[in-house]
């Protein structure tokens, strides 16, 4: 889907804030609230919308950890990376996980509810044989900076550049 300046104020407009109503969106971007709503519609229908969610900041919802790790994986057959994404996709404390290129397989974030609470978990993916032959573990000390959003003005200006 080609997206034009419009598509990209709507993208930003709704990532801040995902409870805007239709027709402050609408005014937001310069449009009438009909056509605005049917480009958010079909911002969501081509997957680029992939839902609305509420930021929490767990740290007032509980003390937590939240370590970084790195893993490497023993073989890198197909088999062996779709056993450990299975793994990872059913474990709610592994709140992202990358796969990367370089000296290491995977990335994770984990946020646990102590240091022991994340040994634990560790503990239980070696025990499962997933193929795990080592991992580095990151405690987090201070976030400095989390966005969970796009920077959607940024790479639009950035595409511009390229095609000058």
């Amino acid at each position: 889907m080609k997206l034009d300046a419009i598509d990209l104020r709507i993208l930003e407009a709704v990532q801040g804030d995902g409870r805007i109503t239709k027709l402050a969106l609408a005014e937001k971007v310069g449009l009438s609230p009909t056509p605005c709503w049917m480009r958010l519609r079909k911002l969501e229908k081509a997957g680029i919308i992939a839902g609305y969610h509420a930021r929490l900041v767990p740290r007032k919802i509980a003390p937590i950890a939240s370590v970084m790790v790195e893993i490497t994986l023993a073989n890198h057959r197909q088999g062996d990376f779709d056993r450990f994404e299975r793994a990872v996709a059913a474990i709610p404390e592994i709140t992202a996980c990358w796969s990367v290129g370089g000296g290491v397989d995977y990335i994770a974030k984990i946020v646990a509810l102590d240091i022991d609470a994340y040994q634990r978990l560790i503990d239980g993916l070696l025990d499962r044989e997933l193929g795990i032959e080592r991992y580095f573990t990151y405690i987090v000390t201070k976030t400095v900076k989390e966005e969970t959003g796009v920077p959607v003005t940024a790479l639009f200006e950035a595409d511009i550049d390229q095609r000058s």
